[in-house]
């Protein structure tokens, strides 16, 4: 079970004596904070929680809360919150005797009281404050999801919220939100907002999905190929104008083709598209997505590998020669498309 579906689950009640929220995926820790935060009722002007700001706050004058009795209530809830002391971050707040402190109270805990420490990043666990935590508390650590992990997580979401999919079109999503949390969270609400009822199309996955610059960069491959010069243009112009820089613009190109060139090369020596997926895993040291392997395979088939060659070249040589000044970078980047739509 991943953090975010036990802090679903949680409440003030069953909150245990220590609880620790951390995360180095930063997108879900954020959604998983206010999440575990809306679930124990926390409200900042109700005086049974005491929240600390670690960053801000020394910690004489938050141990003096965490150790007496409660006041208002039967119990109390103490927060810790930006408490990177307890992370791999190189961030210290407490000094070493602050830090005994903590840990001679973690091992001793006042039974009314329900210590939350809370800090984006990772968990360091060669400290001994961290190991005293492991043992004794309930760690909820957002870590990166694997695919599946993520993918189950979000179709039981979907469901929740009503929301139907068309056959492959909830893959479509993930991709569009490159497999990261909060965009894919962002991306379901805008869906939902749109949509009210019905089955969601791939149409729809267009139409209410912000396109993200990767989005841009393949409309614009399309385009090329196309042979449509003036509509390169007017979409490189738009880019500008929002700020993307020609070196970006060449960077997420060189990716999108380099991928293009690597499905094709292992296509063409017969390998399956789950061969492929391991086969890329293993030669750029990563798990490869394969929904992005299987879309990748069917938007390069109409591609010569001649032609990936030449238009990553291009691209390398007008990286070269953008980093080095010879020439205008906007003048270098509208030539290298020239380029490539020339050899399509």
């Amino acid at each position: 079970m991943i953090a975010m579906e036990t802090i679903e689950k949680l409440s003030k009640e069953s909150l245990p004596t220590l609880t620790v929220l951390a995360g180095e995926d930063l997108g879900q820790y954020s959604q998983a904070k206010e999440t575990f935060l809306k679930q124990i009722g926390f409200d900042p002007s109700d005086l049974t929680y005491s929240y600390f700001d670690m960053s801000e706050t020394t910690y004489q004058e938050a141990e003096l809360d965490l150790e007496s009795m409660p006041f208002f209530a039967d119990e109390k809830v103490v927060i810790f919150d930006h408490f990177a002391d307890m992370t791999t971050a190189k961030k210290s707040y407490l000094d070493d005797k602050e830090l005994k402190r903590l840990e001679r109270y973690l091992q001793s805990p006042v039974e009314t009281t329900r210590l939350v420490l809370m800090a984006s990043g990772k968990l360091d666990g060669k400290r001994r404050l961290v190991k005293l935590l492991k043992r004794d508390a309930l760690v909820l650590e957002t870590s990166p999801l694997k695919d599946a992990e993520l993918k189950t997580y979000f179709q039981k979401k979907a469901h929740q919220e009503g929301l139907i999919f068309d056959t492959g079109v909830f893959e479509e999503l993930l991709i569009k939100s490159n497999f990261d949390f909060s965009d894919v969270q962002k991306n379901m609400a805008f869906l939902k907002g749109y949509k009210a009822e019905g089955n969601i199309s791939s149409k729809d996955i267009a139409e209410a999905i912000p396109k993200s610059l990767q989005d841009n960069i393949f409309d614009m491959t399309q385009l090329l190929l196309r042979g449509d010069i003036n509509g390169v243009r007017e979409l490189v112009h738009d880019l500008r104008l929002q700020g993307e820089d020609d070196i970006k613009l060449i960077a997420v190109m060189l990716g999108q083709f380099r991928t293009y060139l690597q499905v094709k090369l292992l296509s063409a020596q017969g390998k399956s598209e789950q061969q492929i997926v391991v086969s890329l895993s293993d030669y750029l040291g990563r798990k490869v997505n394969p929904y992005q392997i299987r879309y990748a395979l069917r938007d390069s088939r109409p591609l010569s590998i001649e032609f990936l060659k030449t238009s990553i070249k291009s691209l390398i040589e007008t990286d070269y020669q953008i980093k080095t000044g010879t020439y205008d970078k906007e003048y270098l980047f509208d030539l290298a498309l020239l380029k490539i739509g020339s050899h399509r």
